[in-house]
């Protein structure tokens, strides 16, 4: 049987929201902040949130009180930090179009470019608007070409990949101008695929890094997961800003919002089946996609492996998707409609991706404390949400 991972859930009662809905416990969000600040306050090191991982503004206030600021995929979560999170923004995209340079310009600190393409495209455009602001600084996105990644579609180091330029793709110098560097090569590791990476790194741009200003080490660190080697990363931190004299800065996505966060869903049916099922007011396709493009399995309370438990099922979602399918799990009691299902660890990566895909109303958001019980409901959607994203 899997351990819970959102730990201060194991005993919330799950009827006390509507269904479906994700649950935050901003207590949880709180102590993944500390770790994070602590990074930042040993190592000198600038931690930025990740808002493509995790992004409940609500939470925002919150988030100012520990972190530098936050990095962005483009101008709609550029401005969501400038708007609400406040401290440095930094933007990246694999490619600007150039109305979306244009909107970006006014907002961020740093500007990352995916291609030598794009910095000679816009280089003019941003050091013009860099005579206005000069705290506006560019850098380019790096491709080690060192994997640590185990599944290919979150490995930007594969063969072929669109993500940073190789080492190959420079010339003895870097063009005039780019005054940092960013890599981001990890998806859910710890230090020690990090500290490779940087040895990588070194090798490959040692001609590089002593002319740079900030070395930006990007995301995919699992800083707050159990066992992480924290004191460790801080070491290298603090090693590898001194030996080159240069600001780092991490940009965790998913480690602000680990092990806080559940999705509460119900069951709807469970019909008659060679394969027993149960047809859930949720589904894999709409509010957990991960669930089939990582593919992993989510951990749902009181459940065991097929087979277990004594009885098991299918859980499904309700959408017309023939794979809409969670997986098998098994139970100490035979599922009944109007049972609460909680999944666990499910605020990363879900509720940014979540989908109305056959008009499936997107789960609800609530958050809660679990050190004095406060529960709020903070947003509930309907039609209008579903109609709004047509025309």
């Amino acid at each position: 049987m899997s351990a819970i991972q959102a730990e201060t859930f194991a005993g919330f009662d799950p009827s006390r929201v509507p269904s479906p809905c994700f649950v935050i416990d901003e207590v949880a969000v709180r102590q993944n902040l500390q770790i994070l600040n602590r990074v930042q306050q040993q190592s000198g090191a600038k931690v930025l949130a990740a808002l493509k991982a995790f992004s409940c503004w609500h939470l925002a206030p919150l988030y100012r009180q520990y972190l530098s600021g936050t990095c962005a995929s483009g101008y709609h979560e550029a401005r969501l930090g400038k708007e609400e999170y406040g401290g440095e923004v930094h933007v990246f995209s694999a490619a600007f179009s150039a109305e979306e340079f244009r909107r970006v310009l006014p907002i961020a600190d740093h500007i990352v470019f995916n291609s030598l393409s794009q910095w000679a495209r816009f280089k003019d455009e941003f050091k013009a608007a860099q005579q206005q602001r000069p705290q506006l600084q560019a850098g380019l996105r790096i491709n080690p070409e060192h994997s640590e990644g185990t599944v290919a579609i979150y490995d930007p180091c594969a063969p072929g990949s669109r993500l940073g330029i190789p080492r190959s793709a420079f010339g003895d110098e870097l063009p005039d101008g780019i005054s940092g560097l960013h890599f981001h090569t990890l998806c859910e590791q710890g230090f020690e695929p990090l500290d490779r990476t940087l040895t990588a790194v070194e090798e490959k741009f040692a001609a590089f890094l002593p002319q740079l200003r900030w070395v930006n080490f990007g995301g995919g660190h699992h800083i707050t997961a159990p066992g992480y080697d924290v004191d460790a990363l801080i070491a290298r931190v603090r090693e590898f800003a001194g030996k080159y004299d240069v600001q780092v800065y991490l940009e965790p996505g998913e480690a602000t919002a680990i092990r806080s966060g559940v999705l509460v869903t119900e069951v709807l049916d469970v019909p008659d089946n060679p394969v027993p099922q149960a047809i859930l007011d949720t589904s894999a396709t709409c509010h957990m996609p991960d669930t089939l493009e990582m593919p992993y399995r989510p951990f749902v309370f009181g459940s065991g492996e097929a087979g277990e438990k004594a009885h098991t099922y299918r859980l499904g979602g309700m959408t017309c998707l023939a794979g809409d399918v969670i997986s098998d799990y098994s139970f100490d009691t035979p599922l009944k409609v109007g049972d609460r299902l909680v999944f666990d660890d499910m605020a990363h990566y879900t509720m940014v991706k979540t989908t109305t895909f056959n008009g499936i109303n997107l789960p609800s958001i609530a958050i809660w404390n679990s050190e004095t019980d406060a529960l709020k409901v903070i947003r509930e959607f309907g039609y209008a949400d579903f109609r709004n994203r047509l025309s």
